[in-house]
């Protein structure tokens, strides 16, 4: 593959993809969200779909550690079971309100054949796919084996990153060979190496600079999740390219920081303010349900952080945002658009392109609705004219816009969005 140096831009795209990138985030949840009836039941639909509306990239954790990391899962590769947190809980399941965990389960993937049917469908739609590895986060969770998350769990820390290039370096070769490499637009080595059970980046770069050496045709880096806005020389200067992730949180931390959501101990959870805020037939935590222990020990987020998403009063939670946002609005601007510019000049300075593959305010329950809100849309359109402004190659519209998002019902909103982006 060949680049060009499109001058708005901080560095050289493969010129045979668009000349800015509209990503929607499907991470996962393509394959623990492919029930009977669910989103991504029909991959070349669901690709069909999203490509009609203006995406032109998807992007995805295609799982090389399980598919290529020889450690001895083909057979769970094969037939893996996905079961979500696997609990019952009093009107579902652990994780029915709470987003990316709201997995039901009840069905078996073979998961190589996934990712090419995938592939195929991407290649019909006439789009490209960032290819990733959520392994050291949180994919393994959602199996109802725990020989995925153990298998990966016991490599030593200062192997990770030298068992996530191997496998890398295998799963090219066969996507290679099926003829679709041109649809890949970027390489990540993984997801968020910040919040994931990874050494930081810099003791992994050896691997990472191995893996590009290898192909030197294609675009390979790691993502941050909170990259480090006011001290940007951290991050190692020979990626590929730039994939950083822009939330600005703001009032929603605030609501976060009043509720203590994300306790990391019982006592004294729910406090005060979270419990005048939970569903009035919420049950208490010890009547919650529990996945099994390896289940949160495999994902970031807590059984705490999970009860809480779940049984709030999303009314009442979105309610909160609106009252307050008024005292953070021009902070929140002000963080968004600084944050852009930060990760921007830092891959304008080393001539590569950069992505913006998550943002923008921050998480919420599932059926929040404060950031697809007229308010919270406004500081998203903000957030996206800032990055191409300054030259970024890809953005997300948002986190939630995907098809596991109730918010992948504003599709006039995003045709929109993605007319701006393609335009640009």
């Amino acid at each position: 593959m060949t680049h060009h140096v499109n001058r708005s831009l901080t560095g050289p795209a493969p010129e045979h993809l668009p000349g800015h990138l509209s990503i929607s985030l499907w991470d996962f949840s393509w394959y623990t969200r492919a029930g009977d009836g669910e989103p991504y039941a029909d991959l070349a639909g669901v690709t069909a779909e999203a490509a009609s509306r203006g995406f032109t990239t998807v992007r995805i954790c295609a799982a090389p550690l399980l598919l290529y990391g020889e450690l001895g899962l083909d057979d769970l590769a094969a037939d893996l079971e996905i079961e979500g947190m696997g609990a019952p809980s009093p009107g579902g399941f652990v994780g029915s309100r709470t987003r990316w965990y709201d997995v039901p389960g009840g069905y078996r993937v073979n998961l190589r054949e996934r990712l090419f049917e995938l592939l195929a469908a991407v290649r019909a739609a006439g789009m490209s796919v960032i290819l990733s590895s959520w392994e050291y986060q949180q994919s393994p969770a959602f199996a109802a084996s725990p020989r995925w998350f153990e298998a990966i769990d016991q490599v030593p820390n200062d192997r990770r990153y030298a068992l996530l290039a191997d496998s890398w370096l295998r799963l090219l070769d066969d996507v290679t060979a099926a003829g679709y490499r041109d649809l890949i637009a970027m390489v990540e080595m993984h997801n968020e190496v910040d919040f994931s059970l990874l050494p930081p980046l810099a003791e992994g770069m050896p691997e990472v600079t191995r893996l590009a050496a290898a192909h030197p045709d294609l675009l390979v880096t790691a993502s941050y999740g909170k990259p480090p806005h006011l001290s940007m020389y951290e991050v190692p200067e020979s990626l590929g390219a730039g994939q950083f992730h822009v939330y600005c949180y703001g009032v929603l931390d605030a609501l976060q920081d009043e509720l203590d959501i994300r306790a990391a101990g019982e006592e004294g959870f729910p406090n005060p303010a979270l419990a005048e805020m939970l569903r009035r037939d919420a049950p208490p935590l010890s009547e919650y349900g529990r996945a099994a222990e390896w289940k949160y020990r495999a994902t970031v987020v807590s059984d705490r952080m999970l009860y809480g998403y779940d049984w709030i009063d999303v009314e009442a939670w979105d309610r909160w945002l609106h009252e307050r946002v008024g005292d953070y609005r021009l902070m929140m601007r002000r963080e968004v658009e600084s944050r852009v510019i930060a990760v921007a000049r830092w891959a304008r300075f080393h001539q590569v392109p950069v992505v913006i593959g998550e943002g923008w305010v921050g998480y919420t329950p599932l059926h929040g609705d404060f950031e697809e809100s007229e308010e919270g849309r406004a500081l998203t359109e903000h957030g996206i004219r800032t990055a191409l402004a300054e030259g970024v190659w890809g953005v997300v519209l948002g986190s939630n816009i995907a098809p596991h998002h109730p918010s992948w019902s504003l599709v006039d909103w995003q045709r929109a969005m993605n007319r701006l982006i393609a335009e640009a």
